[in-house]
């Protein structure tokens, strides 16, 4: 099955809100991530999201170049056509964008997006993020304002993010200066996004409450996740039931299973998953490589072993590493076994 359609993935969110589950939304930046992601997804019958980063986009575009706007747009063909050969939908998204980078490289993919349209094609993705939580509220509302309106135009949903996740990713979000109020949104903070964007058209709200990016032993990470809760009862009491903000988890490595399932029913629909799955498919590798060390290196003058220094024996592994940490990551959100693929 092709990716989703803007509408299949408009019905992906809806699912997932009234029946209580989320997506896994894994980072990748090549051929071998994006088939395990899209082999996990197929296997445990779950619809699913994959995103690339900005750091994605130079990797694929080859050490020459870091071409950041190329390499995307060749993970995301590559990963419409690798889609094609399953069952479940799959959406595209752009992980983190600062404000700075957005019009080199949001414009060009929404520009990408326009092309493919007016040929009558799928769009390229269905999803963008624009991450402006580094400004000020107000700085962060106009900017989203603006790029909301060209999503719209393309039938885009726009993600977004105020207050901020602790930890790095992509060079974005707090450090250890970030003053601790930052990492929790507060109900005022969310009823003025839904107040400044909702008029415009969909977006999903990349709201905080203490995540983190990075890896963490489990209870490390203190979050709150009765913020969002207070955030939606806020944006629900001026406008209604039906204002249920989508709301995105960033920074889940390392979370408590019920802490996750907690947010689950405030509203969050979409889960990053990067960290742990960039280990899952390293592990493999690793051990890979110490198992099998005369082989894979040509100790002394000796000739090795082909079939260990073969990228493929152990890319094999990681891909199975990884889908297999994806499986788990559909497991936690409870979207196994529901995809709506034949639905719409």
């Amino acid at each position: 099955m092709p990716v989703a359609t803007p509408k299949q993935f408009a019905a992906m969110l809806d699912a997932a809100q009234a029946g209580g589950y989320a997506y896994p939304a894994i980072n990748c930046s090549s051929l071998v991530t994006i088939n395990a992601a899209l082999k996990a997804f197929a296997d445990q019958k779950s619809d699913g999201i994959i995103q690339f980063s900005t750091g994605a986009g130079q990797f694929a575009s080859g050490l020459n170049h870091k071409n950041t706007v190329l390499g995307t747009i060749a993970l995301a063909e590559l990963a419409h056509r690798l889609a094609e050969q399953y069952d479940v939908l799959i959406a595209l998204n752009t992980d983190h964008c600062r404000p700075h980078v957005a019009p080199d490289f949001l414009d060009p993919l929404i520009e990408a997006t326009r092309q493919r349209r007016a040929r009558g094609e799928n769009n390229l993705f269905q999803n963008h993020m624009l991450d402006a939580s580094e400004l000020p509220l107000n700085e962060n509302m106009a900017l989203s304002q603006e790029y909301l309106k060209k999503c719209v135009e393309n039938e885009i949903i726009l993600e977004i993010e105020a207050g901020v996740v602790g930890g790095e990713e992509e060079g974005a979000a707090g450090n250890e200066d970030t003053p601790h109020e930052k990492l929790y949104t507060t109900p005022e903070d969310m009823l003025a996004v839904y107040d400044a964007l909702h008029p415009i058209g969909r977006f999903t709200f990349a709201a905080t409450f203490g995540n983190v990016h990075g890896h963490y032993k489990p209870g490390a990470v203190k979050l709150k996740p009765i913020i969002l809760k207070q955030g939606q009862e806020a944006v629900m009491a001026k406008y209604g039931n039906t204002a249920e903000l989508d709301l995105v988890f960033h920074g889940g490595s390392g979370s408590l299973l019920e802490e996750i399932r907690e947010t689950l029913g405030y509203g969050v629909v979409k889960m990053n998953v990067d960290t742990d799955t960039q280990y899952a498919f390293t592990r493999p590798i690793a051990d890979f490589m110490l198992k099998n060390y005369d082989g894979v290196i040509k100790v002394d003058g000796e000739v090795g072993s082909k079939k260990h220094y073969d990228p493929r024996a152990y890319l094999k592994l990681a891909e199975t590493g990884m889908a297999a940490r994806v499986a788990e990551a559909c497991d936690n959100l409870l979207s196994t076994g529901k995809s709506i693929a034949g639905q719409v």
